[in-house]
């Protein structure tokens, strides 16, 4: 954020504002909530496919002859195993192994790799980066040189087949990437998202965004959609947001994400968290579903038996469902499925159950 405060923008936003986007402050950025209707957008991602603008997002280059030794003691995510072309979710965290950011990792080859990280977290995360990285390691920041689309939903492949028709989508895996040029624009495309849908998120230039945005839109089935639906996407598929769900002050065990960490490595803050899961964490991130559509949002306490036991870090309304779902960081005691649970907050009282991820299958 610049120093008078004023919001980023996207190179997108003149696009979003011809529409009558409705545009909110999110992680210092003027983003687009929504194009008029969250429910509409949501329900349009899981049974077509949507745009997303997710330019906001940063991006990092780590290159050099020790670039993956240096990644594998940064990262909870072996890289090892990981061949080129293909990407893989992780964490950075620190020496008591609490989150300083969640990411996705893609492997050129052993000597070059990108990190897509959140918005929020581009600053800490250079930092931490480049103070543990050997001298021979460089290390770009691009997020200024880079814009990044999401095209999210089940006709995701046929779209993006029928826009770059030279590209032989179907055969990629999940979690793979590709690079190619369209008219002159270099692209990367990576079978990636944050909504639980297949689809893709595609990096550009800046300069090009424009140009892939309209050319995307123009398949009949591709509407665009905003952060509040992404928001209400991604939880439905149980993802964590960070700010919310995971922050600094806590740790993948008691986020309930031990399985996005390879201990078969060493890396910063592998000790503190097999400390934790020896002494057993006392708290769980932990996925509930309530009653009816009244909705337990952020902030609302768990109660068990009329006594505090948590609170809400992610609530929202489950239009695949028809009910209000959230996950909450709560005791360990109580986080057994189909234990009965009460949000409050204020006078507003919502019974709930606690259930099993992902809320969808």
């Amino acid at each position: 954020m610049s120093v008078n405060k004023k919001l980023d923008r996207t190179p997108l936003y003149k696009n979003h504002k011809k529409i009558d986007a409705k545009l909110a402050p999110f992680a210092g950025w003027e983003m687009p909530e929504m194009y008029g209707n969250i429910l509409k957008e949501h329900l349009h991602t899981r049974s077509a496919n949507s745009i997303f603008d997710i330019c906001h997002m940063g991006e990092f280059i780590i290159e050099g002859k020790k670039a993956e030794k240096d990644l594998e003691n940064l990262l909870s995510c072996g890289l090892a195993s990981l061949g080129s072309g293909r990407c893989r979710y992780g964490f950075l965290l620190n020496d008591e192994g609490f989150f300083i950011d969640d990411l996705i990792i893609f492997k050129y080859s052993c000597t070059r790799f990108m990190i897509v990280v959140n918005s929020s977290r581009i600053t800490n995360d250079a930092e931490w980066i480049c103070s543990h990285l050997s001298t021979s390691t460089s290390f770009t920041n691009i997020s200024d040189k880079t814009a990044k689309i999401d095209l999210q939903g089940p006709l995701s492949f046929k779209t993006a087949s029928s826009v770059f028709p030279d590209i032989e989508f179907v055969v990629m895996n999940r979690f793979a990437f590709i690079e190619f040029e369209y008219e002159g624009i270099k692209l990367t495309a990576s079978t990636t998202g944050y909504t639980g849908e297949l689809g893709f998120e595609f990096f550009m230039p800046p300069e090009s965004a424009v140009t892939i945005w309209e050319l995307l839109l123009e398949v009949d089935s591709v509407k665009p959609a905003g952060l509040s639906s992404r928001n209400s996407l991604r939880l439905e598929k149980g993802l964590p947001l960070y700010g919310y769900d995971i922050t600094d002050k806590i740790t993948p065990i008691e986020a309930n994400l031990e399985r996005f960490v390879n201990f078969n490595k060493d890396f910063i803050g592998k000790d503190a968290l097999i400390r934790q899961i020896r002494n057993k964490p006392a708290r769980i991130l932990t996925p509930f579903l309530c009653a009816g559509r009244s909705t337990a949002r952020e902030g609302f306490t768990i109660y068990k038996d009329n006594k505090p036991a948590g609170v809400v870090t992610s609530g929202v309304f489950s239009p695949m469902l028809n009910k209000g779902i959230g996950l909450a960081m709560i005791d360990q005691s109580i986080s057994a499925v189909g234990t009965i649970i009460e949000c409050r907050k204020d006078d507003t009282k919502i019974n709930a159950v606690i259930i099993d991820l992902p809320f969808i299958r």
